[in-house]
């Protein structure tokens, strides 16, 4: 995978990725405040701010005065276009980056298996991480452990997720990075929590200054 490409990529796809969000929210005609976006989309009250003075300036949204002085935000035709072209772009590069990443998984297990490696680990779920399980199945290698701080107590297939603190408690050979969108996050936690980065495998480029 050009993970130089995608990490380049990266910021761009992140903004248009939040953009389709706010979108897709004010598309739904409810009357919300930029807290109450903030609040559902989990994105920073100051970024929502950011993202919807650049969707204003651009046309794709108006803004309407409701009472207790509150605003409420509505999608222009410009706006509807313009989340049917982020929704169709996001997909076409989350379907490279999903092919990508199954070829890639694939090699890194089949490395696995020739340094003789039996009991691995998940760190991180995502969409990607549906993809290593896909490519686990092709090899002699077993799941032993899946760790997220978000998703703990669910599971994961047949495998209870648990917190990242709970890695010095499972027998593993290594730690594979099965996220995307955080993996420089959940590998920060995985050094947190004491793991050798020698231990750490990943199909992606990691920046640990990065917070997602």
């Amino acid at each position: 995978m050009n993970v130089h490409k995608l990490n380049n990529k990266k910021h761009a796809n992140q903004d248009s990725y939040k953009s389709l969000l706010l979108l897709d929210e004010i598309a739904k005609g409810e009357d919300l405040s930029q807290r109450d976006l903030s609040k559902r989309l989990n994105i920073a009250l100051g970024l929502v701010n950011s993202y919807l003075k650049n969707l204003l300036s651009k046309g794709y949204i108006t803004i309407k005065n409701i009472p207790s002085r509150r605003f409420t935000y509505y999608l222009t035709p410009t706006g509807f276009a313009e989340k049917s072209r982020l929704t169709y772009d996001l997909l076409h590069d989350y379907t490279r980056i999903f092919r990508e990443a199954r070829r890639d998984f694939r090699g890194l297990f089949n490395e696995l298996i020739d340094n003789g490696i039996k009991d691995i680990v998940f760190a991180g779920l995502d969409e990607v991480t549906e993809i290593a399980y896909l490519s686990l199945q092709e090899v002699d290698i077993t799941l032993v452990g899946v760790v997220d701080q978000n998703f703990f107590k669910e599971r994961f297939f047949k495998t209870e997720i648990r917190p990242f603190e709970d890695i010095k408690m499972i027998n593993y050979d290594v730690i594979v990075l099965t996220t995307y969108l955080r993996r420089n996050s959940a590998y920060k936690m995985l050094l947190d929590n004491s793991v050798d980065p020698e231990k750490i495998k990943t199909i992606y480029k990691i920046d640990i200054d990065d917070k997602n």
